[in-house]
């Protein structure tokens, strides 16, 4: 089949070489030249692990291409993905849609016979009729016979390990309410019925639900597992014991009940935002999300503050070292990162930050000020009074620590991660702080 993917961001890069991977021909289309001409290089705009072997083979097969113009992309394609960004619009949470209806105006304009445009970007409920409107109504203005369907399909991808997401997902979700989208859908996704993936079809409006309602779920999860971290500190118990005894309920399930610093990146604070705003202009309230919002915000500050503790309650004069940068490990991504709390905060009580992460130094470099980058995770620790995990990139779990505690002014270490155990730690020198272990206070 013939697929156009509007957007080669995250999302449009990853899917279109996915889709080119299950044997569709597919066009990535960018209005950034120097995206193109860098993907055309063979650079990956991002940091995704097996994206740019992915590519390259895509490439090479004559299956996969980019390019900046979409009128030569759009005509003869089966199905028109829309992957563009839906950042939080200013001062009421609400997705910014200005680029979504961008392209589907552009798609209007250059549409040939038959195809398919399915949002794939993360959209609030109503933005596929919106789109549907915006496509009809103008190729009535410029007279085309052209025809089209809308479907929503959200993507479901975790950075890191977003490519084994795509080809092995738990489920397809797919909004439409056309036989013959459904048909072109059910084409695009047939490779993964061989391995009997569930491909949900609902109706527009409850598959862009469902992808807001996911990633609020897993926040969620994640903020309540902080918060019995802080009881377990306070009460003497062990929050990784809790976790694991929860977890082995199926009805909980062990996924996403790892206490740290509060969730971050490009997904979960965006959308349960966006997911708030909705219910809002619904008049419905949704007290438990934005339960959930509040306390992941306040517990990246409290998280600096336990870092000012661990330092005998003043950091003034003293220096930190940060590992980690990024919101998650195997990513470059800094979006809504705690460090970019965390750091600022720790700045403004007086610490000098010296920091290192493997991937996102690049990028941290253009959003905090101050800072020294290192050269590895050694380096960030020379002279600094305490070091602090705050990204669970696997080469910290493994950290020589006598050599650690020999560049350390002061053997403090503060595991916003609980990527080691306390044992580990014993008669290491160190003193050791982690996260809901109240039997170490």
């Amino acid at each position: 089949m013939q697929i156009t993917m509007i957007g080669s961001g995250y999302v449009g890069l990853v899917s279109g070489a996915c889709f080119s991977e299950f044997g569709h021909t597919v066009v990535c289309v960018d209005k950034d030249p120097a995206k193109i001409e860098a993907l055309e290089a063979g650079r990956m705009p991002i940091y995704e692990p097996g994206l740019d072997a992915l590519v390259a083979r895509n490439v090479e097969a004559g299956r996969l291409r980019f390019t900046t113009d979409l009128p030569s992309a759009v005509p003869g394609s089966d199905a028109v993905f829309i992957a563009v960004g839906t950042p939080s619009r200013r001062g009421d949470g609400h997705a910014d849609l200005t680029y979504v209806f961008a392209a589907a105006r552009e798609v209007a304009d250059v549409l040939q016979g038959y195809a398919l445009v399915v949002t794939k970007s993360t959209v609030p409920v109503g933005t596929g009729t919106r789109v549907r409107e915006i496509v009809g109504s103008r190729l009535k203005e410029i007279g085309s016979d052209a025809r089209f369907d809308v479907a929503s399909n959200p993507e479901f991808l975790r950075e890191g390990s977003a490519i084994d997401d795509f080809m092995r997902p738990n489920r397809v979700v797919v909004g439409a309410e056309t036989e013959e989208a459904r048909t072109v859908m059910h084409r695009l996704y047939r490779p993964l019925s061989l391995r009997e993936t569930p491909m949900l079809v609902t109706s527009i409006e409850t598959a862009e639900l469902i992808k807001y309602a996911a990633n609020a779920f897993l926040a969620t999860k994640i903020t309540f597992i902080n918060e019995m971290a802080d009881l377990c500190e306070q009460a003497g118990a062990d929050v990784q014991d809790l976790a694991r005894g929860i977890g082995l309920d199926q009805r909980i399930g062990p996924k996403f009940l790892h206490p740290g610093p509060g969730y971050g990146g490009s997904c979960f604070p965006k959308d349960t935002r966006a997911l708030l705003a909705t219910a809002d202009q619904y008049r419905v309230k949704l007290g438990i999300v934005g339960a959930a919002a509040t306390a992941n915000e306040q517990r990246k500050h409290a998280m600096a503050e336990r870092i000012v503790a661990a330092c005998g309650g003043s950091v003034v004069g003293k220096t930190v070292a940060v590992l980690g940068l990024t919101f998650k490990p195997n990513t470059d991504d800094m979006r809504e990162s705690p460090s970019l709390d965390i750091i600022p905060a720790l700045q403004r009580a007086g610490a000098t930050i010296r920091a290192y992460d493997p991937q996102g130094m690049a990028e941290a470099a253009r959003l905090l000020n101050d800072v020294t980058f290192c050269g590895d995770a050694y380096d960030a620790m020379d002279g600094a009074d305490a070091v602090a995990i705050v990204t669970e990139w696997n080469q910290f779990r493994a950290l020589d620590l006598e050599r650690a505690k020999g560049l350390l002014r002061t053997p403090v270490m503060v595991d916003l991660r609980n990527i080691y155990r306390p044992e580990e730690l014993d008669g290491s020198g160190f003193t050791y702080h982690s996260i809901g272990r109240g039997h170490l206070k």
